[in-house]
């Protein structure tokens, strides 16, 4: 058996650039991994079996990423082999922290090793493309500058090993219907990713969190305000920044000794920290 962690992403910025002539985005966007965690466990088995546990309302067919992970391992190396998986669920669905997209990398770890595959990780890398723009990145994990649709990743120096809160309000946001919004009415400002790629390479954190934006929190807090109310709690209980990841509706936080019990929000609250590579 293989045991794979993976692990959840949070987005210090996420730009868009317009749209591309294949139908996706074209984005640029800074993705930090987490501690928070699924587990994946694999095992050699005559079919793919999918076992989810921690949450009932996941598919586990070709609908789930994971699954989908083995059939195109299978594609990419002309194999037929089955595989017994059973997903432990500890990120929320549908959050904007990446939760199947890890699942999915971590399948393709874990394929990698159980049955010898001698995959490089430029190779799991175009594997993980074929089945989701943050799958690239949810395989080597770390600090990355993403671009192209997110497959197209530049590896950034580690960030310290902050304490990170995180607070999924009640409701989901769909990334599709996020990004058909934000196209009706674009962005005028942009992050300044080139200069925080720069500041947090020098450590300058104070001046990199100012300038950490993502241009998808406006459309989704017309949708969830939750998220505009969350964000304001953590920053008045002390964090050095507090912005939405993904497209929502989780909000982050980097904060210190923060105190659960003082939240009383209608919402979920993970406490984690910063996770600096996966490989």
């Amino acid at each position: 058996m293989v045991k794979e962690f993976a692990r959840a992403k949070i987005n210090l910025t996420l730009d868009i650039l317009g749209k591309r002539a294949d139908g996706y985005h074209e984005v640029e966007m800074i993705m930090q991994t987490l501690e928070l965690a699924d587990i994946v466990e694999i095992e050699m088995a005559d079919e793919i079996i999918l076992k989810i546990s921690g949450n009932d309302s996941l598919p586990n067919d070709e609908k789930n990423l994971a699954f989908r992970a083995v059939l195109e391992v299978q594609k990419f190396c002309n194999k037929n082999f089955g595989v017994e998986i059973n997903l432990v669920k500890k990120i929320p669905s549908a959050a904007g922290l990446a939760g199947g997209s890890s699942d999915a990398a971590a399948v393709i770890r874990g394929l990698n090793i159980l049955y010898d595959l001698n995959l490089s990780v430029a190779e799991m890398l175009e594997i993980g493309a074929k089945i989701g723009s943050d799958v690239p990145f949810c395989i080597i994990g770390g600090t990355c500058l993403a671009s192209g649709r997110g497959e197209k990743l530049t590896r950034l120096n580690d960030l310290d090993i902050f304490d990170v809160v995180l607070i999924k309000p009640r409701g989901e946001i769909s990334t599709a219907w996020a990004y058909q919004t934000y196209d009706e009415k674009p962005a005028a400002i942009h992050p300044p990713n080139a200069e925080i790629v720069k500041l947090l390479a020098e450590k300058n954190y104070s001046a990199a969190f100012q300038k950490f934006s993502n241009v998808l929190e406006p459309v989704a807090i017309k949708k969830i305000p939750a998220i505009e109310t969350y964000k304001k709690f953590l920053i008045d209980s002390g964090a050095k920044v507090a912005m939405m990841s993904g497209s929502g509706p989780t909000v982050f936080a980097f904060i210190d000794n923060f105190d659960a019990e003082k939240f009383s929000g209608d919402a979920q609250i993970f406490i984690t920290k910063i996770f600096q590579k996966v490989i």
